[in-house]
């Protein structure tokens, strides 16, 4: 039953006497309506309310509003005109009660949700202003994302922006629209190794591509060239192979060490972790020219788990590959050293259960851990 709160002769306030009932009887059209009126907010103007709903659904939108009324669920306040009264605002009576029924979290929740995960996260996660500025219902799903780059970082990884979804949350198209450019607009990307444009794979070496639109003759190159993974995957065969390839991690000693190279030498820049783009590159790169290699990486646990990565390519292959400057006198000679941290004692850990790790690396990760040192190849290379 319903009754008149307040009335004057323009406008008046209607409840119903019973409590909220349940929902379970909504159909489900209606329930979605419903969302999206809560979601709105607890008060809110019919007009605006009515055209949630949009056109030619206004009498579904009625039958809502009646029925919410008759079942204790909102206080209608109305107006006379035209000698009737018309909806003019509609309340919502237990607000928390209504959005649980709805599955919607509540705001105080979520708030206290986003808190409780901000609290936890280390002071020096990256972002943590940006996802301040947010709503706490973004801030919560775009947390991991911060947390993602963290351990991008850590692995050292470089990638597309697909690759650092798929990294991140499992799928290539994981991250939406709305959130890449509100983490571009957060942080420089490039600078965590995440390229929205197509990679490159530098490459220095005497290898003459055939591809169906021509040759490309790597050994013309003044220090090294730069090939897309489509160019190199249209190569169809290759005349010329190196005597050996030399893979190196540090950008910037990738290009000394492609200047400084002997005519018969290939080198490839190995940018941190191998992303899927250049492992596959460099697969196909190998069955057109095969040749041994010589993987040069930091002399840290990072560089010996990218080093066996990249190995691994060589070994399927069926072809040799060695460590190179990745010793423990390479490591001793270094200008300077930093100290393990607890990442870095877990990954050797990890590293020595590897079948049949070669004998370099376990010296050098057993001088590491009995020094608690690692180094940067620059200093080397």
């Amino acid at each position: 039953m319903l009754r008149v709160v307040t009335q004057s002769k323009t406008r008046r306030l209607r409840v119903s006497e019973q409590a909220p009932r349940g929902l379970d009887s909504l159909p489900d059209d209606w329930r979605q309506l419903l969302k999206r009126w809560v979601r709105r907010g607890g008060d809110s103007r019919w007009e605006t309310l009515k055209g949630d709903a949009g056109v030619g659904r206004q009498n579904l939108a009625q039958a809502l509003l009646d029925w919410l009324l008759d079942n204790g669920w909102i206080r209608l306040s109305e107006k006379f005109e035209r000698a009737e009264w018309w909806p003019y605002r509609v309340q919502f009576q237990e607000p928390a009660a209504l959005r649980a029924a709805l599955g919607i979290a509540d705001a105080e929740a979520t708030a206290a949700n986003w808190q409780s995960l901000r609290d936890a996260l280390p002071p020096d996660t990256p972002l943590l202003d940006a996802l301040d500025a947010l709503p706490p219902r973004t801030a919560l799903a775009r947390a991991d994302l911060a947390s993602a780059l963290v351990r991008w970082q850590a692995e050292q990884c470089n990638g597309t922006q697909r690759d650092f979804a798929l990294f991140a949350r499992g799928a290539t198209k994981a991250i939406s629209s709305a959130e890449w450019a509100w983490l571009g607009e957060a942080t420089d990307l490039a600078e965590w190794g995440i390229e929205r444009h197509t990679p490159l794979l530098l490459i220095a070496a005497p290898v003459t591509l055939q591809l169906p639109q021509g040759v490309l003759d790597l050994a013309a190159c003044a220090d090294f060239c730069a090939l897309t993974p489509a160019t190199l995957a249209a190569a169809t065969s290759a005349d010329g192979a190196p005597a050996h390839w030399q893979l190196v991690e540090n950008r910037t000693s990738f290009e000394r060490v492609a200047r400084a190279r002997d005519a018969d030498t290939g080198v490839i820049w190995l940018p941190g972790f191998p992303p899927g783009w250049w492992r596959e590159a460099v697969a196909h790169l190998l069955a057109l020219s095969p040749a041994p290699a010589a993987i040069a990486c930091d002399p840290d646990p990072a560089g010996v788990a990218i080093a066996l990565q990249a190995g691994a390519l060589w070994q399927a292959a069926g072809l040799d590959w060695q460590p190179w400057q990745m010793d423990i006198a390479t490591l001793q000679s270094l200008p300077s050293h930093g100290a393990l941290n607890a990442w870095d004692s877990a990954r050797i850990a990890q590293l020595r259960q590897t079948p049949e790790l070669p004998a370099a690396f376990v010296a050098l990760l057993d001088y590491m851990q009995q020094h608690n040192l690692k180094g940067e190849q620059e200093g080397a290379l």
